[in-house]
């Protein structure tokens, strides 16, 4: 299966189409840079080169495209870019978690940890051993992801911007401060998913920071009582 990989969530701005046969994914044309703003302007134009240095549009089977957790304008440019493109081509676009994509960018069984910085004393994370997950994508404050790692029992792999804030508190965790999954990984994932089972939809753990404005433009500020 030939695919293209859309990646806006994170640290890293990704656009790339790989051949993916028996769970190896075969780069083809692929554009990464390090990132966390300013993807709107640059995505178009990687994906672009990507798709051109691959053979053209017409020869892509899929999309994937990371949904999140990350970035709330990230994503928007990702998965409105992916989306548009699928409806274009005709071609079906699967939504991947940017915390299966970091579990998925690191090699290797045993127990491992996704973990995202998402301020404010929590992460984002998820978790699995043996490579089965340990139930879904959460938002949990730090020291409740320092018990769910420990958990996990020794020589538990971490990985994701997150990790740092862990590792040294649990004793044989190794961590992997990763800008954003692999472009390959993500590859993988797209080739795997069941397009039904996994829209292209945004994944937010969390309520968004911003707070709705307490008047409308150009209404007046309300008087205070009393004066």
């Amino acid at each position: 299966m030939r695919v293209l990989v859309v990646d806006t969530a994170l640290g890293l701005c990704s656009a790339g189409v790989f051949v993916v046969e028996e769970s190896v994914a075969w780069p083809l044309g692929l554009r990464s840079e390090a990132m966390t703003k300013g993807h709107q302007e640059r995505l178009a134009g990687m994906a672009r080169d990507a798709v051109a240095e691959a053979g053209g549009f017409e020869r892509i089977d899929r999309i994937g495209v990371t949904v999140g957790p990350g970035s709330f304008t990230g994503l928007r440019v990702g998965l409105a870019f992916a989306q548009g493109l699928g409806a274009a081509l005709g071609r079906p676009v699967v939504g991947l978690s940017a915390l299966d994509g970091l579990a998925a960018s690191v090699e290797g069984g045993g127990a491992t940890a996704a973990l995202i910085d998402a301020r404010r004393g929590q992460v984002y994370a998820r978790f699995w051993r043996a490579g089965a997950p340990q139930g879904p994508a959460e938002a949990l404050s730090i020291e409740a992801a320092m018990e769910r790692v420990r958990a996990l029992g020794p020589e538990v792999r971490l990985v994701g911007s997150g990790a740092a804030l862990i590792a040294e508190e649990v004793v044989g965790a190794g961590a992997a401060d990763l800008p954003g999954p692999a472009p390959e990984a993500l590859a993988r994932l797209t080739a795997a998913a069941e397009p039904a089972a996994s829209p292209p939809r945004p994944l937010y753990l969390r309520a968004p920071d911003a707070t709705p404005p307490s008047r409308l433009p150009g209404q007046p500020r309300p008087t205070p009582s009393g004066a």
